[in-house]
């Protein structure tokens, strides 16, 4: 698929081109849950990539462009290095090459923490240079502020609370949390304070299910869980986990193909024609024309 851009000269608005489908929007995905209930589940799945967003665009409603690229792309051990220009060159891509589903782009460590107002500058950013539908941000009661804030001023946000990578140093490792009844009430506590703030859409990270489920009733926004629940409002993955690029990954993870074998065994075929001289062959050379 293209991911050109043509000049509507009615609008003067530059479009992808060609568009096989109206891109969902923040208010679309924010009615799914009508009444405490949603009827048709939020898909949700990481891209990184213009190539890969062209390929999951047609099955989900929301690609995140997670932080977690830091992992996954440039081999680093946590979150915590990603930079506010990673995440605007890949969600830019990721833009350029869907059409369907809403993108929303994670705010790196960093870039929203000291204050609403630097959160504002960093997601005002984000959506300029990439034209992403809103931001994601980590924590919950001491985010609510920021949340309002930027909410307030036109800028969707999606909340994030139970296992926060971010925070992966304070919390000194990826376990589930919520197995203590203070830790439960407090996260379901900060579920409350940043739906209340006006985030659009929560993601539910590493919990015991009994807290993701009294998160989901008790909220307003969907809820999407990752480690959480088959109960709440839709479900993401971290696609590269779920395709399985990887050997060792959470709990939470199905693998729904082995494509580290797949890519392995064409590397490794690719390997031995090179070296034994069977390709090219005539199908992949170019001579003069006869």
């Amino acid at each position: 698929m293209s991911t050109t851009f043509t000049l509507d000269t009615s609008t003067s608005r530059a479009n992808p081109t060609p568009a096989p489908m109206k891109r969902l929007t923040v208010p679309a995905i924010r009615g799914r849950k009508v009444d405490g209930v949603t009827a048709d589940p939020v898909v949700m799945l990481t891209a990184y990539t213009a190539r890969m967003a062209q390929l999951l665009d047609p099955h989900c409603d929301v690609l995140l462009v997670g932080d977690s690229l830091g992992q996954v792309i440039y081999g680093l051990p946590s979150t915590v290095p990603v930079s506010l220009d990673m995440m605007c060159a890949h969600g830019a891509a990721v833009v350029r090459g869907s059409y369907h589903s809403v993108v929303i782009i994670d705010m790196p460590f960093g870039s929203y923490e000291a204050s609403p107002q630097q959160a504002f500058e960093s997601a005002a950013r984000i959506l300029k240079e990439t034209g992403a539908a809103g931001v994601k941000l980590e924590g919950g009661v001491a985010m609510a502020e920021t949340i309002a804030f930027l909410s307030a001023r036109g800028i969707p946000v999606c909340a994030h609370v139970g296992l926060t990578p971010q925070a992966v140093n304070a919390l000194g490792g990826y376990a589930a949390r919520g197995r203590s009844d203070a830790e439960a009430a407090k996260i379901v506590g900060d579920a409350k304070a940043v739906a209340d703030a006006g985030a659009f859409l929560m993601v539910i990270e590493g919990v015991m299910e009994e807290v993701a489920d009294a998160i989901t009733a008790a909220v307003l926004c969907p809820t999407i869980g990752i480690g959480a629940s088959a109960r709440c409002d839709g479900q993401v993955l971290v696609t590269e986990d779920m395709l399985g690029m990887f050997e060792r990954t959470a709990k939470f993870v199905k693998k729904y193909e082995d494509m580290a074998s797949v890519i392995s065994g064409a590397a490794e075929r690719y390997a031995s024609d090179v070296r034994a001289r069977t390709f090219p062959t005539d199908a992949q050379v170019y001579r003069p024309k006869k």
